[in-house]
């Protein structure tokens, strides 16, 4: 009977256990001292590279879990893909467009995926792919890319000692 619910949709939805973990990423990634004091611009774009850093952050560490992470994984990229399905339709962009926004939107979130993957471990590294990603390569007066770094850093170090179950809650902040 729950194999029939499943397939008609009647189930539960297992992408409903990690929307806390993903509401905790936008909270930390919505904090405004990355605006206010460190020079990430407060624009839609710098507010979706700032999910997409935390997010890669937490995918990291989802990773490092090995196969118990591999389904959260997945299951957490398709709550950024609602939520940012949501985001492009509140913000105006029509149902003809929505698929080439979002096609968009991924092929960037999985590129800084493997940017910051690559960067994590060296300060140098992390601050150029920040630079390249948030400034667009050109970080005003005010942008702060070292110190971003800094806290991505001490962010992924606090993530690699929460325990799983933690992880998993959304208990990362």
């Amino acid at each position: 009977m729950k194999f029939l619910k499943t397939l008609f949709g009647f189930g539960p939805d297992p992408r409903e256990d990690l929307v806390p973990l993903y509401i905790a990423i936008v909270h930390i990634a919505r904090e405004p001292a990355w605006y206010a004091e460190l020079g990430v611009p407060d624009t839609l774009d710098g507010r979706f590279d700032m999910v997409a850093a935390i997010l890669s952050l937490v995918q990291v560490r989802i990773e490092a879990e090995g196969a118990p992470g591999r389904s959260a994984g997945t299951y957490l990229t398709e709550v950024f893909i609602d939520d940012m399905e949501g985001q492009v339709r509140q913000i105006g962009i029509g149902d003809v467009l929505v698929g080439k926004h979002l096609g968009k939107m991924v092929a960037a979130m999985g590129g800084r995926l493997t940017a910051y993957r690559e960067a994590i471990a060296d300060p140098a590294a992390l601050e150029a792919a920040l630079v390249r990603n948030i400034w667009r390569g050109e970080p005003g007066p005010d942008a702060r890319p070292a110190v971003v770094a800094e806290r991505l850093r001490a962010i992924s170090a606090r993530l690699g000692t929460t325990a799983w179950g933690d992880v998993l809650a959304g208990r990362i902040g």
